[in-house]
């Protein structure tokens, strides 16, 4: 009898800590959680933290209530030339009304990507088919990703969704078009390459012509002025020569001869064929010869 009420009394406790398990629930701090009752919902507001619930009757869903990133697949989009261009963007979003997530999506992640990839997509249709290549790629790309998340938060509201950041990563040209634009670049880089290497030329042959130019006249001046100082020197010479002769025309006569008369007979084999009586030969025959 004794064991019996034992037993029940461990049947009871262990109910007791069963019902009471089943009671509480956690929410952590990155969790997002719903309470429902028999398929209700009733409650979403729930903060981080230990939380109770009727067992059997309510029931709990958590999600992932932190930003979540959506890789969206590269897409072609035509822009106001009628030009294909290939986005690969993504977007940043997160749950803001989990109650209204849960209705609208049924707290499904992968059709929540979907319907934010569609959004997403419908924006960039229209905002690339408004813009040229130039503008898409350089000039109005920040201002087409504020517009993106703008209207795409605006549409994600409904599904308690809150799109934090849209951003593109990369706008290319498909592979078929880009090829030929690589080749029109590279022909034109190679018309401006030899267009450049034909003006150095011109401009090479011309400095050449210049410094040759320059060469002569710098050597014309520079004999010229040689010229100049050496006439100069020959008659600054000559003067004093003759200033020297004025003074003793005699020793300078008598100089001049002995000068000649080593000039003419340097070797042996000199010989000169002169009039022994000329005036050549006046001092061989009298030092004091006039």
């Amino acid at each position: 009898m004794e064991q019996k009420k034992v037993m029940g009394l461990v049947i009871a406790l262990v109910g007791f800590v069963l019902v009471a398990a089943s009671s509480v629930f956690t929410v952590a701090e990155q969790q997002k959680a719903v309470l429902f009752r028999l398929g209700e919902v009733v409650r979403s507001d729930f903060e981080p933290g230990l939380h109770l619930k009727v067992p059997i009757i309510n029931n709990v869903r958590k999600f992932d209530g932190r930003i979540l990133t959506l890789e969206a697949a590269p897409e072609r989009y035509l822009t106001a030339e009628k030009k294909n261009v290939v986005v690969d963007s993504f977007v940043k979003w997160k749950i803001k009304d989990v109650s209204r997530y849960y209705t609208t999506m049924g707290g499904d992640e992968e059709r929540a990507n979907v319907r934010l990839a569609q959004i997403i997509k419908n924006g960039l249709r229209d905002e690339f088919g408004k813009r040229t290549i130039q503008e898409v790629v350089s000039g109005e790309r920040e201002q087409i990703m504020a517009i993106l998340t703008t209207n795409a938060n605006k549409q994600a509201h409904e599904f308690g969704i809150d799109v934090i950041d849209v951003r593109i990563k990369r706008i290319d040209l498909p592979e078929e078009v880009s090829t030929s634009v690589y080749q029109r670049m590279e022909a034109e880089r190679s018309r401006v390459a030899k267009d450049l290497r034909s003006r150095g030329a011109e401009a090479a042959e011309r400095i050449r012509a210049d410094a040759d130019r320059q060469r002569s006249v710098t050597i014309a001046e520079a004999y010229r002025e040689a010229e100049r100082i050496r006439g100069e020197g020959d008659a600054q010479a000559a003067d004093t020569y003759a200033q020297a002769y004025k003074k003793n025309p005699e020793f300078y006569a008598f100089y001049r001869s002995i000068n000649a008369y080593r000039s003419s007979f340097k070797d042996q084999s000199d010989i000169v064929v002169v009039d022994p009586g000329s005036d050549f030969f006046k001092y061989f025959k009298s030092p004091n010869a006039r």
